[in-house]
């Protein structure tokens, strides 16, 4: 039988760990727990997540009918039952408002791959989802495309949302995210942000594999993609409005040879990237 205090007060910690990041101001973010499976713990509406009690917490279903709780439950909280709906292995999900990722979020500039280990072992492709306004059925909807092949998203103008099998592990996805897309600002400041090769990337594929994360690069879904080049998203871009401005494609990957190759250079890749800087020219003429 679970222990529901402990995992309020679990809640509790990890809200305050988002307020001290400064990943939630004043009264933003929510977090649920999932605790059966007609049942969500919930934190309240307009409260500081950083001063939250395990009696604050409210305990919903998942319609978002709130069954227990003095206080009244998040305002967002149709985005984490969509989540749940749609992931069963998923028990825990926080939302907040981590700033550099957010910052991604407003530019909707896509997440660059193959330069951090850490990131591609942990994170991989990390998508941006549509606009919708917060708080409605149809905001929870615009995770439904990629919730499936991600464990953190970015949601357009607006946050992140990150989810996992502990309350600790939802959150940590989005630390590492924040604090990845604050190392990418500070090296485009000194003016230079080098890539892994596609040989390095994929071993780092291959460890993430073997130890049981999985990642689409590394299926036969997307056994042709250009593992560093942001395949895994990149069909919704034109209807999200994502493009790359700040941060440039990666250069192509050297072949070992063969019909697709041309003096060491990926063709395949090499068309891929002249056609994604053609069609930017075209869209910011």
């Amino acid at each position: 039988m679970q222990n529901l205090h402990k995992i309020k007060q679990d809640m509790c910690e990890i809200g305050r760990r988002i307020y001290n990041r400064q990943f939630a101001a004043a009264n933003d973010g929510n977090i649920t727990v999932r605790v059966s499976d007609n049942e969500v713990l919930c934190t309240p509406t307009l409260q500081c997540k950083g001063f939250l009690k395990p009696d604050d917490i409210a305990l919903i279903d998942m319609t978002g009918k709130q069954l227990a709780g003095r206080k009244k439950r998040s305002s967002e909280a149709l985005l984490h039952l969509e989540i749940y709906r749609q992931r069963d292995d998923i028990k825990s999900v926080v939302h907040c408002h981590p700033p550099h990722a957010t910052a991604f979020a407003i530019a909707r500039e896509p997440i660059p791959q193959c330069i951090l280990p850490e990131v591609e072992v942990f994170l991989g492709d990390v998508p941006i989802t549509k606009y919708e306004t917060p708080g409605g059925q149809n905001f929870a909807d615009t995770i439904i495309p990629y919730v499936d092949r991600t464990n953190v998203i970015i949601l357009a103008n607006h946050g992140t949302v990150s989810y996992g099998e502990t309350v600790e592990q939802a959150y940590w996805w989005t630390e590492i995210l924040d604090s990845y897309c604050r190392m990418l600002l500070l090296a485009k400041q000194l003016g230079n942000v080098s890539f892994l090769s596609g040989e390095k990337s994929q071993e780092l594929l291959d460890l993430k594999d073997a130890w049981g994360y999985k990642d689409p690069r590394n299926t036969p879904d997307y056994e042709n993609c250009d593992i560093c080049a942001n395949d895994i998203f990149r069909e919704s871009w034109a209807e999200t409005g994502v493009q790359r401005r700040a941060f440039p494609a990666p250069p192509p990957l050297k072949s070992t040879g063969g019909a697709d190759a041309v003096d060491g250079v990926d063709e395949q890749a090499l068309v891929k990237l002249i056609t994604d800087e053609v069609i930017r020219q075209l869209q910011s003429a």
